[in-house]
């Protein structure tokens, strides 16, 4: 990977990759620090083209990262709003450069939210992901599989990995021991509680197509309430209802918005006026669907083990993880209302076609 201590060196490297794999002549690099899982910079090149260029973990694997290539390139084909993935010079999406894996997309104008959801931005969110899940209902099951312990897990597992949460807390030194015990002893008591009744108003089967897989606020660009790019394909097969429902019910807009149902409700009735063909059961089941994710789910409530590549990184994963905790007693405290208004808002939309 990058040697970040040495930015002349990386310009360098990263030209060296344009030049002799690309063909393209940089004029700018930059690096961007809020990549994870990837380091990233953004280019101008001589031409005045403005690129994105994502460097991957050697270590990962690459025909994960091709398959999500191929997807992305799929949807746009489409014309749904996905960046265009450049091939190298003999004709693959994915370059192996240094022993590293790259790629070169081209850049979006736009940014990621970080106030709650409106209305008219859940509409057209929810368009567009409808559009999405319309054109991959066509495309071959991803060899990924999205795991579904919101389905399958045991309550005891949920459990064991409260524990084990507990115990990483006072590993890596969290901040707060005694409130997050507190809400590690409130999940406990919510698997316990809620989880088989939960499950048991799902439908018995849920549709099965490829999805993003990872279509969340920070992977959706936006030029005030438009959508404008949609990135980071994750590319796995998995239950259409429930990227629906991690859309839709965003933990910071449920957290911070009292009108989080409405806002709902609002990105379901324009999903479904652009994919109809998914059942209304599993479009009404995805707010019971995303609750039972949230339950299993317990990203951020501990350090990373290696500090994140930039301090606003993990300051927003602890954010996270307190909206997702309101988000909870939330949904369990208004589901039958929440679905009640997806109900309508399918209803609404079905009449209207």
């Amino acid at each position: 990977m990058a040697d970040l201590d040495d930015p002349e060196w990386d310009r360098e490297r990263v030209g060296h990759l344009l030049r002799t794999c690309y063909g393209m002549e940089p004029a700018e690099i930059e690096l961007v620090p809020e990549g994870t899982s990837t380091v990233n910079r953004r280019v101008l090149t001589t031409t005045g083209r403005r690129l994105f260029v994502k460097e991957y973990d050697p270590a990962g694997d690459p025909l994960t990262v091709r398959a999500a290539l191929d997807m992305q390139e799929y949807c746009r084909a489409a014309d749904l709003p996905v960046p265009r993935v450049h091939a190298n010079q003999a004709g693959d999406l994915l370059t192996l450069f240094d022993d590293t894996p790259w790629c070169v997309i081209n850049e979006v104008v736009g940014r990621i939210a970080t106030t709650p959801m409106t209305a008219s931005r859940a509409e057209h969110i929810g368009s567009q992901l409808g559009r999405m899940h319309r054109v991959l209902s066509a495309y071959p099951l991803p060899q990924l599989h999205q795991h579904s312990r919101w389905r399958t897990g045991t309550v005891e597992d949920g459990l064991a990995r409260c524990d084990r949460a507990m115990a990483a807390a006072r590993l890596h030194g969290h901040p707060n021991l005694d409130r997050l015990r507190d809400q590690l002893d409130q999940r406990r008591h919510d698997l316990r509680s809620h989880v088989v009744r939960l499950r048991a108003g799902l439908p018995d089967t849920l549709v099965t197509q490829g999805l993003h897989a990872d279509f969340v606020r920070p992977n959706i660009l936006l030029v005030t309430d438009l959508v404008t790019g949609i990135i980071d394909f994750r590319c796995a097969q998995g239950s259409a209802a429930w990227e629906l429902g991690r859309a839709a019910h965003d933990p910071r807009t449920i957290a911070h918005r009292e009108d989080w149902i409405s806002t709902a409700a609002a990105m379901v009735a324009t999903y479904y006026c652009e994919h109809p063909h998914l059942p209304p059961a599993d479009v009404v089941a995805c707010g019971r669907i995303t609750l039972l994710y949230l339950l299993f789910s317990f990203y951020g409530a501990v350090p990373t083990e290696e500090p994140l590549a930039h301090q606003d990184l993990e300051d927003d994963l602890a954010r996270h993880w307190e909206e997702r905790q309101t988000s909870i007693r939330r949904l369990l405290d208004r589901l039958d209302e929440l679905e009640a208004a997806l109900q309508d808002a399918v209803h609404r939309s079905g009449s209207g076609r």
